[in-house]
């Protein structure tokens, strides 16, 4: 049992106050996930030619100024960082197909978390509200923000494992439910080249979409072949550069609800989560169908 939450901000008077109106969605859903938390918010898009890296080191005392040193010399490259808690914000306009091997093999211990223009994925162990504070995220601005909290079942409760997991370029997934078949994907796509950090089975999800997307598919075909390759029960929220996407399985056994407004697009597991937006009252309420591909800011 895992509880997720979207927030889509269609009025630009409200990008401020992204952080202040998300933290109660994910706070609300923290007996649904009391074991770790994350979010991934969308904010400050980098200028053309320059790549955004969201980073995690276990080490607090980790010193990210001594990475963007070295990136900058190894690889002549622009590049600078800004440690957020046990994470750190990369930019440099330096290719990310030069950039992710120097750092696999340079700092094998830094994780990358995400990348892409204008995402940031923020994870920790503890309770959703402490793992928010954290990261200072109440008074951050932006466009939307998708979140999750985690009550692990088939796997350790780590960092690592935390949720949302990257799937692409400003793509990530945060997911309820459970997969059945996760074990013979992820032999698969290891297989395709793709490696694995976790036991989680919502990172072989998220790798599934990476894996098609970068075979050629847009999003809303990944998620199309994953209704049907995917088995079992679940409900994914995706994150995109210009909104997000929701996707429930066949049978739409995993709770989630949506509604919309004027100034919003919200997502949760259950409507407590979305009830204090502002004109909640009045929004369009409804539960997504089975099968059926959901998306915001799509162009």
């Amino acid at each position: 049992m895992c509880g997720i939450v979207g927030l889509y901000l269609k009025n630009k008077g409200l990008y401020a106050t992204l952080g202040k109106l998300f933290k109660p969605m994910l706070v609300e859903m923290s007996n649904r996930g009391p074991d770790s938390a994350g979010v991934a918010i969308y904010r400050n898009r980098v200028e053309t030619g320059q790549t955004k890296f969201s980073l995690a080191h276990n080490d607090q005392g980790f010193s990210w100024k001594t990475l963007e040193s070295n990136l900058s010399t190894d690889l002549s490259c622009a590049a600078s960082t800004v440690r957020v808690d046990s994470h750190c914000i990369l930019i440099t306009d330096k290719d990310e197909s030069v950039v992710v091997p120097w750092l696999l093999s340079t700092f094998a211990e830094v994780r990358i978390v995400g990348s892409g223009e204008s995402i940031e994925i923020f994870k920790d162990v503890g309770h959703p509200e402490s793992v928010y504070d954290k990261f200072e995220l109440n008074v951050a601005s932006g466009t939307h923000m998708i979140g999750h909290t985690r009550m692990a079942t088939e796997s350790a409760v780590t960092t690592a494992g935390s949720h949302p997991f990257a799937t692409g370029a400003d793509l990530c997934l945060v997911h309820n439910g459970s997969l059945s078949n996760h074990n013979q994907l992820r032999e698969r796509l290891e297989r395709e080249g793709i490696n694995f950090q976790t036991e989680n089975d919502t990172e072989v999800a998220g790798a599934y979409m990476t894996w098609k997307i970068r075979s050629g598919a847009t999003l809303r075909e990944a998620l199309e072949d994953g209704i049907r390759e995917i088995d079992g029960f679940y409900t994914f929220c995706i994150g995109t550069k210009d909104g997000f996407a929701v996707l429930r399985d066949p049978i739409a056994c995993k709770h989630a609800v949506l509604a919309e407004t004027d100034d919003w697009v919200a997502m949760a597991t259950e409507y407590r989560a979305i009830a204090h937006l502002p004109g909640s009252e009045e929004s369009k309420i409804w539960e997504p169908k089975p099968s059926t591909i959901y998306v915001w800011g799509e162009k």
